[in-house]
């Protein structure tokens, strides 16, 4: 069986672009208790954060295969973050919470080896949302 990279990535760069098209706020929520996770400490509420990432609100977007950075303020002080692209659990427009949430996917980075930042690109990333188990077919949930 041929092994296929990881489409979160390709999903979170698709969603992102779509989100903004419509006029939308893209926000990402993220499990900012896993390693390598760059977040400010004092925004994570129950080991999540939300972050808002429209061009607006950030600078240097740059949503990879290893992960989500960019520059932003967070109560006036300027902040590097990181997510690694395991540690996106969803992509979804602030207005009307349309867009994805993810779950674990076959061939994914483990999320106890945390990839390195990116050196700094300008591109947006995509995402990815379904769920395998053993000798089982991918299944898609509708998220409302």
């Amino acid at each position: 069986m041929h092994t296929m990279t990881p489409s979160r990535p390709y999903l979170m760069r698709a969603l992102n672009e779509w989100i903004l098209e419509n006029d939308c706020t893209p926000y990402v929520l993220v499990d900012a208790s896993l390693p390598g996770v760059h977040v400010p400490e004092d925004y994570v509420n129950n080991g999540q954060i939300v972050l808002n990432i429209t061009p607006s609100a950030v600078q240097n977007l740059y949503i990879g295969d290893e992960g989500l950075s960019f520059s932003a303020r967070f109560g006036g002080v300027p902040i590097e973050l990181f997510v690694p692209m395991v540690a996106i659990l969803a992509i979804y427009a602030k207005e009307n919470g349309q867009g994805m949430v993810f779950g674990n996917e076959a061939g994914a980075p483990d999320p106890n080896q945390p990839p390195e930042p990116p050196r700094k690109k300008k591109q947006a990333d995509s995402g990815e949302k379904s769920n395998t188990s053993n000798n089982s077919r991918p299944m898609l949930k509708v998220v409302k």
